[in-house]
């Protein structure tokens, strides 16, 4: 399989839109995220033994029945509450064959709520929308596309195999996530490759 399409042509500079980092057009409607590698460091249909547990209000922490850790990338609690700020749709898009376990998950580990200063709360509750079961991502984003109505060209994903790469023949914009995971330079590398394509520029501090 191809590692991806033939990149979308860069808008012409009658084109361009400039808008302000706050503007809600400068940011997708929606963005994915992969799970393994992307939003925490495991694989979990094969690194992570059930039941997994958590202690009280431990944030963005779990063990397996083996003791192991288990949580998200360091930022990545801060990035699901910023776009649940920003009232973007937020979708979990993974090919795990552990669906039962990567639901618990999401339902389990505890995060820090939005708007700040809150209890903490459920990761889940961060995500609008979840395809996990195996199969392409083009799957995926087809069932994203149908349950949503969001058009292909407004989402983002974030994902660490270079296969799924193929969920840009549909218009998505894919951001390849490193080993180190998804974190804060990560996020905003993926937003800026997406505002580029849309032909959207953010205004300097020195534009009125």
């Amino acid at each position: 399989m191809p590692r991806r399409t033939t990149q979308p042509a860069s808008p012409a500079p009658e084109d361009i839109k400039i808008l302000a980092p706050e503007d809600p057009d400068a940011w997708p409607l929606l963005v994915a995220f992969d799970l393994d590698y992307t939003l925490w460091d495991l694989w979990i249909d094969t690194h992570v033994t059930p039941p997994l547990k958590r202690t009280g209000d431990d944030i963005n922490l779990l063990h397996d029945r083996r003791g192991q850790d288990f949580s998200f990338y360091r930022d990545v609690p801060s990035i699901l509450a910023e776009l649940k700020r920003r009232s973007i749709h937020v979708a979990a898009c993974s090919r795990t064959s552990a669906v039962e376990l990567a639901r618990e998950a999401l339902g389990m580990l505890l995060v820090p709520g939005h708007e700040g200063g809150g209890k903490p709360v459920k990761a889940v509750t961060y995500f609008n929308t979840m395809e996990i079961y195996p199969g392409s991502k083009l799957r995926h984003f087809r069932e994203v596309h149908r349950k949503t109505g969001i058009p292909y060209d407004q989402m983002l994903f974030f994902d660490d195999e270079h296969r799924n790469f193929e969920v840009e023949s549909l218009g998505v914009t894919m951001q390849l996530v490193p080993s180190s995971g998804t974190d804060r330079k990560l996020f905003e590398a993926g937003l800026a490759l997406w505002r580029k394509r849309r032909g959207i520029r953010i205004k300097t501090s020195d534009e009125v």
